[in-house]
């Protein structure tokens, strides 16, 4: 009998990005096929040479040598880094389901133990196509299962060998068929799931680097007000003294004029930019109190129809905390702040409550909440009910998955639920070391 163990490929882990192409480059595909290969010629030769066992070896070879060939004109077309489509991936998988099913007709179907091999190419591309190919390859290799169940040569071996009893065989196709449905419908919904985690991540650090860059800028431009106000003063003194020099009818008293408005025109500019808030610039290193902080992240979210109430509750006499003003924790703030605003109808409740071990953060609205269902789901990437509430079904749904993970990567614990009288409730909650450790 021959063993083709060397057709199963190491698992890749879990691709990146949504896109059904790309996943896979055509140098893996003609290794995996090399070594295929290579184990089937090594097979051929121990079941011809060392056990003596009869072979149709014309077709066995030439299935092979078919193989090879493929390899070969793959390797000459110089693409081996090539990132192949969908399309093509599931073609080439096809393939090597094709001639795998062959070699198995060849030597006995499904009565040779290498049979279950016949759902590596399958299992391969369960983790890298599309839910289309998926089902396709799937299908197709039922195909195969069923034909070799039905007509194949018999198995190779000293003396002929009984044939399976007929209800043993719609066993063992059986349980190859419901494995081969089984292990793709796993396969693809885990590997689905963490492409599904990995773009979501790349997103949130998109969003990162772009509060960050917000923060640079701001940092840069309160700089250059500081370090333009005094040649912006000279100058606006020496155009004073030319003004008062020059005769009431000279052709350059307009000119001076002119000269003058724009100066102070300038320090206004200047003086503008060193107020803006941090989430349009300022000092990322600035550290606030926590209600101050609260207010910073939800100045740009402010609605004019909905009332935001920011509600202090210390323990006892403890000292309110002083928070550092990163960019993680405004844009995380402000992010389920911004989701609050949407969802109210009148008022947004943030509450802050801190004692001598933890500082916590609750941002409650008095919208609809959160669906019942959903609510143990609440943070996953792409899950969004916001379309279904207002018939719109562009919302990706990353954003509170986002403010989920910038606000953990300072150690906070995120909690989702509903109020009581109704509405959502998000709770953020730091324990003081973490903050310490961010300070």
């Amino acid at each position: 009998m021959i063993a083709f163990a060397s057709s199963l490929p190491a698992m890749a882990p879990p691709p990146q990005g949504t896109q059904p192409d790309g996943r896979i480059t055509l140098r893996t595909l003609i290794l995996i096929r090399w070594v295929a290969v290579a184990g089937q010629m090594a097979t051929v030769a121990f079941v011809d040479l060392v056990l003596g066992f009869p072979l149709p070896l014309g077709p066995v070879l030439a299935a092979v040598s078919a193989s090879a060939v493929l390899n070969v004109i793959a390797m000459a077309q110089g693409g081996g880094r090539l990132r192949l489509a969908d399309r093509d991936a599931a073609l080439y998988l096809s393939y090597d389901m094709l001639q795998l099913t062959l070699l198995l007709y060849l030597t006995g179907g499904l009565t040779n133990p290498f049979a279950i091999l016949l759902l590596a190419p399958m299992t391969v591309g369960a983790a890298i196509l599309s839910r289309y190919s998926t089902v396709l390859l799937t299908g197709l290799n039922l195909l195969c299962l069923t034909a070799l169940a039905l007509w194949h040569f018999p198995l190779p071996w000293e003396e002929p060998v009984r044939n399976m009893a007929p209800l043993y065989a719609f066993g063992v196709w059986l349980s190859l068929s419901v494995s081969a449905v089984f292990i793709a419908g796993y396969v693809f919904r885990v590997a689905a799931e963490a492409r599904r985690f990995a773009d979501a991540l790349a997103a949130s650090q998109v969003a990162l680097a772009r509060e960050q860059r917000l923060s640079s800028l701001g940092a840069l431009a309160a700089a250059a007000a500081h370090e333009l106000g005094s040649p912006l003063g000279t100058i606006a003194v020496v155009a004073k003294e030319l003004a008062r020099d020059l005769p009431a009818d000279s052709p350059y008293g307009e000119d001076v004029e002119l000269l003058q408005s724009q100066v102070m025109r300038c320090r206004e500019i200047l003086a503008d930019l060193a107020r803006k808030p941090e989430a349009d610039g300022g000092d990322p290193f600035e550290r606030l109190p926590l209600t101050a902080l609260i207010e910073a992240a939800a100045g740009p979210h402010r609605l004019g129809h909905v009332t935001l109430a920011v509600e202090p509750h210390p323990a006892g006499d403890t000292e309110e905390p002083v928070l550092r003003r990163s960019p993680e924790i405004i844009h995380g703030l402000g992010n389920f702040i911004q989701n609050a605003h949407q969802f109210a109808r009148r008022r947004v409740t943030v509450a802050a409550s801190w004692d001598k071990t933890a500082v916590t953060v609750t941002v409650m609205d008095d919208g609809p909440g959160f669906p019942p269902h959903l609510l143990g789901r609440i943070g996953e990437p792409y899950l969004s009910v916001r379309g279904e509430r207002s018939g719109q079904g562009s919302h990706m749904g990353l954003g509170i998955f986002i403010a989920q993970t910038l606000l953990e990567k300072t150690g906070a614990s995120v909690m989702y639920g509903n109020n009581k009288g109704g509405g959502a409730r998000i709770s953020v909650r730091w324990k003081r070391i973490n903050i310490r450790k961010e300070d």
